[in-house]
C-alpha cells in the first residue's frame, strides 16, 4: 500500500481492478482537509481521467515486471512482440501502444511491461534510426537561420528535418520530443 503523500508522477497503481499511471497530481488544502487530484492514464486501454481523493487514501501500488523483446509485426490492430530469451511471441494491441506506434520499427528491441504475467505496455528508448522515405527538394538560399523541411519516416510520421537530409538517408530521432537529432 502507498499513502496519497508518497504518490509521484509516473508511479502506477491498481484502483478498481485497473491500472493507472499518475500522469499529474496536485495537493489542495482545504479549512478542515486536504485533497489529491490525479490525473491518471489507464495503461490497458489507454484513456485519461481525473480522480480527487481524500489525503488519507490508501491505493494498491503495482509493481510491473520489464523485460526485453523484439517487435515482429503487425495484423491488424495487433503488434507482435517476442521475448528475447524464451522466443515466445505476444500481441498488443494498438490502443495498449498508442505514441509508440509513431517509431516502431520491425526488429526494434522495447522494453516492455507486464503486469500479474499479462503485457501492459512498451517504453520505447531515448532514440530510434528510421530512415527517410518522402521528403522535399533541399534548397540552398540566403536564409537567416537554419531552414527546415517536411520529411516522411518509415513509421509513416513526419518530421522536421535540415534541408540537407535527402530521401534513403537514416536519421537520428529522439523520442520524448519527436524531434530530428542526427544524421545516421
Amino acid at each position: 500500500m502507498i499513502s496519497s503523500g508518497e504518490l509521484r508522477k509516473g508511479i502506477t497503481i491498481e484502483l478498481e481492478g485497473k491500472l493507472y499511471q499518475v500522469l499529474d497530481l496536485q495537493r489542495i488544502r482545504m479549512k478542515r482537509t486536504a485533497l489529491v487530484r490525479l490525473k491518471l492514464r489507464d495503461i490497458q486501454d489507454g484513456h485519461t481521467i481525473e480522480q480527487t481523493f481524500q489525503n488519507t487514501e490508501k491505493f494498491i501500488r503495482a509493481r510491473l515486471d520489464f523485460k526485453s523483446m523484439q517487435y515482429l509485426y503487425n495484423d491488424g490492430d495487433l503488434y507482435y512482440f517476442m521475448d528475447e530469451e524464451t522466443f515466445e511471441q505476444m500481441p498488443l494491441s494498438a490502443s495498449q501502444l498508442e505514441e509508440v506506434l509513431n517509431y516502431l520499427k520491425e526488429g526494434i528491441s522495447l522494453q516492455v511491461s507486464s503486469y500479474k504475467g499479462e503485457l501492459v505496455g512498451v517504453e520505447l528508448p531515448i532514440t530510434v534510426e528510421l530512415q527517410v522515405i518522402e521528403t522535399g527538394p533541399g534548397f540552398k538560399g540566403d536564409t537567416a537561420t537554419a531552414g527546415t523541411k517536411p520529411a516522411k519516416v518509415e513509421s509513416g510520421i513526419t518530421i522536421q528535418v535540415p534541408l540537407f537530409v535527402n530521401e534513403g538517408d537514416v536519421i537520428k530521432i529522439d523520442t520524448r520530443t519527436g524531434s530530428y537529432l542526427e544524421r545516421v
